[in-house]
């Protein structure tokens, strides 16, 4: 073979590696950008696993979801975490991004209703009336309430404003064990670690150990809303997709099926 011929096969090989190379870079890197990162309320899980699962299925995209109190997530968020879509167990946390720049407010939307309830382990539960001045403090004695941080967890917040409401706050607040999460509130009653948790419905639904024993009426705090958006710094494609299926009927089953309400 020719010195030339030889000469040019290799530059063929070489430029022929280039352009494989070049496109599964191409490749990896659309593939990156098709995944879905979200930052959601801890009392999601449940029922965004679900729900994630059907969208992988359907669309072939990734979605991965990192839970934890709302108060927590917003402070990553404005941080810079690097994220594509909030799941907010309140309004108030969504709020305090949308005043700062962090969240495109046109994709904004309130999508989900949740319920207030009092638990108990299963194998000591039994019912509790909520009414006014109703017998909490008597009923724990020594022990803990558990509940999200009432100055930070939505959960505990809503929890806070309830008890305020029925006049037994002040027999109850040294009791408090405050959790960072309104799932860390809820593992601390299925471990028997406290006789009673204030938690949302959902959450009951989603533990098999604890059983409702009571439901704080909705006129004793704001109504519990869950607002989706996606996030100013995202860069995934696909987000807007995504959003979209969690809104559609497809998705409602799975949102409904662990207690919360669909708000259209």
């Amino acid at each position: 073979m020719g010195i030339l011929r030889r000469f040019i096969i290799k530059a063929a090989l070489v430029t022929m590696s280039g352009i494989w190379l070049t496109t599964a870079g191409l490749l990896d890197h659309a593939q990156a950008q098709d995944k879905v990162t979200i930052f959601a309320a801890a009392s999601m899980k449940n029922a965004l696993d679900a729900a994630n699962a059907e969208w992988a299925k359907q669309s072939g995209n990734e979605a991965t979801v990192s839970y934890a109190a709302s108060s927590a997530l917003a402070k990553q968020i404005e941080a810079g975490a690097p994220a594509d879509l909030f799941i907010s167990a309140d309004l108030a946390w969504m709020d305090y991004l949308a005043k700062k720049n962090l969240i495109r407010s046109d994709t904004r939307t309130n999508l989900l209703g949740n319920r207030l309830v009092l638990v108990a382990p299963a194998d000591k539960a039994s019912p509790v009336e909520i009414k006014p001045g109703f017998d909490l403090a008597k009923r724990l004695g020594d022990e803990k309430l558990a509940m999200g941080a009432v100055d930070s967890v939505p959960a505990g917040k809503y929890g806070k404003a309830a008890l305020e409401k029925l006049g037994v706050w002040s027999s109850v607040e040294a009791k408090v064990a405050g959790a960072e999460s309104v799932r860390a509130a809820l593992l601390l009653v299925s471990r028997g670690e406290a006789p009673y948790g204030v938690v949302y419905q959902t959450d009951a639904a989603a533990d098999p150990s604890v059983k409702i024993v009571g439901m704080f009426p909705e006129n004793t705090h704001e109504p519990i809303i869950y607002p989706f958006a996606i996030l100013a710094e995202s860069k995934s494609p696909a987000a807007a997709d995504y959003l979209k299926f969690i809104r559609s009927e497809k998705a409602a089953p799975f949102f409904e099926n662990q207690g919360f309400t669909i708000l259209k």
